[in-house]
């Protein structure tokens, strides 16, 4: 049953003969494509677009990972993931998300849990309700009232002054 109106073209049409000498095509062959028509490909079949922008992958609430994520585009994370994060992109923790690893990231936003490091970050914003329990390295970093962070925190630093002046950092 065809789900659009469209005329049968003259290769369609009608039912296809095979002669009785002739030995049945192979389930998967092409010839058996070719000619059952309810196995044949529509031209008009639109293709999945891409976006050249990376997009935005999520990590739904009820999901479990453990493993490794990288590459280019932003990601949102609502459920619970163990592993490190290096992605060119923002990344996400929402409300009720708990993630275990190091972040690399260009924007980080934690409304969940996160039990790691953030490393060179262009910002991070901690969120009402979220948690931080690792170190913290950014170019700044905004914290709302009810957050809570565990850690050592670097803000507002160049790398190169820092490796410059090694004294400064971190010292006590």
């Amino acid at each position: 049953m065809a789900l659009w109106n469209e005329k049968p073209t003259p290769a369609t049409a009608g039912p296809v003969v095979v002669p009785p000498t002739a030995s049945p095509p192979e389930r998967n062959s092409p010839e058996r494509h070719a000619s059952d028509p309810a196995l044949a490909v529509s031209p008009r079949r639109p293709t999945p677009k891409t976006s050249s922008e990376g997009g935005e992958s999520v990590i739904a609430a009820n999901l479990t990972i453990e493993g490794k994520i990288e590459g280019s585009g932003n990601v949102r994370m609502a459920g619970r993931f163990k592993g490190d994060v290096r992605i060119d992109g923002n990344f996400n923790i929402e409300s009720g998300a708990h993630l275990t690893g190091q972040v690399l990231a260009g924007i980080v936003v934690v409304g969940g849990e996160l039990q790691g490091n953030i490393e060179s970050a262009k910002r991070v914003d901690v969120q009402e309700g979220g948690v931080i329990v690792g170190d913290v390295k950014a170019g700044s970093i905004t914290v709302a009232a009810g957050s809570r962070m565990r850690g050592h925190v670097e803000f507002g630093w160049d790398d190169e002054k820092a490796k410059a002046k090694p004294g400064l950092v971190g010292g006590s």
